[in-house]
């Protein structure tokens, strides 16, 4: 009997590609095959974030939650990845003794010595090492399924780079992923080509720092993003690129350029700020300014007049006043922000800014967070009514979640529409006129056949 795995996962793109490779390797090399529902599962797989509140209790709550599972079937394998268990280690086998595996975002091609290694020995197994991206050089190629001559997959994420070497006070992710190393350029070519040629029609770069990518080109040469950018777009196939998650201080005037000169890289841009107040952005060792980050978007809003730029916001950092929150506001009115990913300061072990005091009530916390998130939405409405009427390419996804005889695709811009179609539209683009409107989605009609 083929045996299966479960995989839960939680927080950010680059978790969920690590999931995807995770996958990959139990496929390839143990032969096993993937389920959704744990009960069904030999082995139990949790790939963690460390960036949300209480992330460490969470994961323990997840694990109490599967112990039965693991007391009716001993066999059973529980394993923990991504960056709690590379903060937390051992800390995880000693709390939860029937946890299996414990390995971290960079030892996860790993994952079938682990688990030879857990059966003959009996003991758990911890390895959080930091290997830099040794485990890019033991994943198995990517085979995307098929269906109807068409790949069952529009999109795809490519890693570029691994860790950040920005160490904000605020920021878990150096010490989870370790320092910025980023892949070289013939490597992260195979791979864009590799998928290209199965169909997949747009690629997003991704890296916790990613616009940081500092690739090799032979033995010695370095490149930047731009180069690698530029070495992409000519590759046949390839109609769409994306990259998440950039640093201001990174967003060079080359990279710039590109998007004056580079039609295919998406009009859509995450790059996160966090705050508007420069006393704030100082105590979060940001490294630049709240002029410095306007004067960037000026520039990208000159080289691509219809750039829609998104960010990341924390609220209630330590020691934030009154007037730092109405700076952000004010960062927010003045760029435009289309939408944004907003959250509550919670500090995370480890990291500098967790010894800071902190006397701001959480209600007043709350408040503010509110009003970032109802202005942030205001937004993202006006620019979704200011294309109703238009016409928009957009590349078709999946069948929508609501309605079996209608399908969801994103614009270049990185909004979703959802219209009247068949699954064999998905991984195709199609000319969609907007005709509805809302906060964060659109509705639309097809124009054309798909292409």
């Amino acid at each position: 009997m083929v045996k299966k795995f479960y995989i839960k996962t939680f927080g950010c793109q680059m978790n969920e590609y690590d999931s995807d490779k995770m996958a990959d390797v139990l496929r390839a090399v143990e032969g096993m095959e993937q389920t959704e529902h744990p009960e069904e599962a030999d082995l139990i797989l949790f790939n963690t974030c460390s960036v949300r509140e209480k992330a460490q209790e969470k994961v323990f709550s997840d694990l109490g939650r599967i112990r039965p599972l693991k007391e009716a079937k001993p066999d059973l394998l529980i394993a923990v990845g991504g960056c709690v268990a590379s903060q937390e280690g051992d800390v995880i086998v000693k709390r939860a003794p029937y946890v299996d595996l414990v390995f971290g975002p960079q030892t996860l091609h790993r994952l079938p010595q682990l688990m030879a290694a857990r059966r003959a020995s009996g003991q758990p197994q911890v390895d959080i090492s930091f290997p830099e991206i040794e485990k890019f050089d033991h994943l198995p190629e990517v085979v995307l399924s098929q269906k109807n001559g068409h790949t069952s997959k529009a999109s795809a994420f490519v890693s570029i780079m691994e860790g950040c070497s920005k160490y904000c006070s605020f920021c878990v992710v150096p010490y989870t992923r370790g320092e910025e190393v980023s892949r070289p350029l013939a490597d992260v070519l195979h791979d864009v080509q590799t998928l290209v040629t199965q169909g997949v029609s747009e690629i997003t770069l991704l890296g916790q720092n990613v616009n940081a990518y500092a690739g090799t080109l032979g033995q010695d040469e370095q490149i930047d993003m731009a180069y690698l950018i530029q070495s992409l777009v000519t590759m046949q196939g390839l109609q769409r690129l994306r990259f998440t998650t950039s640093h201001p201080k990174d967003m060079s005037q080359r990279l710039i350029d590109m998007y004056a000169r580079t039609p295919k890289l998406s009009s859509h841009l995450h790059l996160p700020v966090q705050s508007g107040s420069d006393r704030i952005l100082a105590a979060m060792k940001r490294g630049h300014t709240a002029l410095e980050y306007k004067s960037t978007i000026k520039k990208l809003r000159q080289a691509r007049p219809d750039l829609v730029v998104t960010s990341d916001f924390i609220v209630g950092f330590p020691g934030e006043t009154e007037r730092d929150f109405e700076a952000t506001m004010h960062l927010v009115r003045e760029v435009g922000f289309d939408s944004g990913y907003s959250f509550l300061y919670s500090p995370r072990p480890g990291t500098p800014a967790a010894q800071l005091s902190d006397e701001v009530p959480h209600e007043i916390k709350a408040a503010r967070l509110q009003h970032l998130q109802d202005l942030l939405g205001e937004q993202s409405k006006i620019l979704n009514h200011s294309l109703q009427g238009s016409v928009q390419k957009v590349l078709v996804e999946s069948v929508s979640r609501k309605d079996a005889n209608e399908v969801a695709g994103r614009l270049d811009n990185n909004r979703l529409v959802n219209f009247a179609g068949s699954p064999g539209m998905i991984g195709r683009f199609v000319d969609v006129k907007i005709t509805g409107a809302w906060q964060y989605t659109l509705r639309g009609e097809r124009t054309t056949s798909a292409a």
